[in-house]
């Protein structure tokens, strides 16, 4: 077997373009005693991995160069000499940008895959990582209590839509911004009470104060920048804030100015905490229960952007960061 695989060729500066990828052939053997054959059906873009195309000290290792670049994917289990899996298998790994692998499953992190009646790809959004991302930084970091007003950024993103759609589940307001009026006529499908254009609004703390004149109790952090300022301006005393990501500082190429009002943090006794899901699997079981109960009952739904073909996972990757994605971001195989 053959696989097309997309290696970082060089590091980005600023926004990532095309010739910092390569497409590159490369054999598969077939697999050997302990090790599976995978070949990838979906394969996942996420805004973290921009940081990964960094030579820097960070959470996660960067990606090295000349190398296939790593990130979620599900496969079906083509050939195996491993115990426990079977060609048919469904299952997840980090070994994204690539058409298919041959490995140990401990040495590729493989996990079989219970579908609950879902399609594949759900499990690298919905039922996956953004899914777990939404579910842990609301209900764990936010610790969100019915009545609370919610603040989203980045709402009709993988995570945000899930952050809406859980938070009205669980009893609160919320308020979603997004960019265009495709993307707001989704949020408010999806029951969002509130729903700002930031890219039609001149002044964002202002259009914030008059969806909830009364402040918020919760802002879900994805964005950052003129985002974070107005949530800070709106939070209602004792606050909680989850940042999540700030993608619209991660293309930078200089230090961006920070808000002139993280005063408000001291003065109205806000709660600021950062988490990256990976320290909270422990919170997985939970969360596919109650995730696959809400999608039976209709009371969770999802958008996806799909691309198809590895050749333009590097393209779908950008999409990320000029906009142009509905809800998760994924690469059909």
């Amino acid at each position: 077997m053959q696989s097309r695989d997309v290696h970082l060729k060089s590091r980005p500066h600023g926004l990532p373009k095309a010739e910092n990828f390569e497409i590159v052939t490369v054999d598969v053997p077939a697999p050997g005693p302990g090790q599976v054959q995978v070949k990838n059906l979906y394969m996942s873009v996420d805004p973290y991995m921009r940081g990964r195309m960094m030579d820097r000290e960070s959470y996660v290792p960067p990606f090295k160069l000349g190398e296939t670049l790593q990130g979620g994917a599900v496969g079906e289990v083509v050939a195996s000499n491993a115990e426990g899996f079977a060609p048919g298998d469904l299952v997840s790994t980090m070994l994204g940008w690539r058409e298919a692998f041959t490995a140990a499953p401990a040495a590729a992190a493989l996990q079989k895959i219970d579908p609950h009646g879902l399609p594949p790809q759900a499990f690298l959004g919905v039922a996956g990582m953004p899914g777990l991302t939404a579910y842990v930084g609301l209900l764990k970091i936010a610790a969100m209590k019915p009545g609370d007003v919610v603040f989203v950024s980045a709402a009709a993103g993988a995570v945000g839509q899930i952050v809406c759609q859980i938070a009205k589940i669980k009893g609160g307001t919320v308020i979603g911004s997004a960019g265009g009026p495709e993307k707001c006529a989704y949020l408010k499908e999806i029951g969002v009470d509130q729903v700002i254009d930031y890219k039609a609004e001149k002044d964002l703390t202002k259009a914030l104060l008059a969806a909830a004149p009364g402040g918020i109790d919760v802002y879900f952090e994805n964005v950052g920048g003129a985002h974070l300022e107005a949530a800070l301006n709106a939070a209602k005393p004792f606050a909680r804030f989850a940042f999540c990501g700030m993608i619209s500082m991660y293309n930078d190429t200089a230090p961006t100015p920070g808000p002139t009002n993280l005063a408000l943090i001291v003065g109205k006794s806000l709660r600021i905490e950062g988490f990256i899901v990976s320290n909270h699997f422990d919170m997985m079981p939970g969360f596919v229960a109650d995730v696959a109960g809400w999608i039976r009952s209709g009371k969770l739904t999802w958008r996806e952007t799909i691309d198809e073909g590895v050749d333009n996972a590097p393209a779908a990757f950008l999409k990320l960061f000029t906009g142009d994605n509905m809800g998760k971001m994924l690469v059909k195989l």
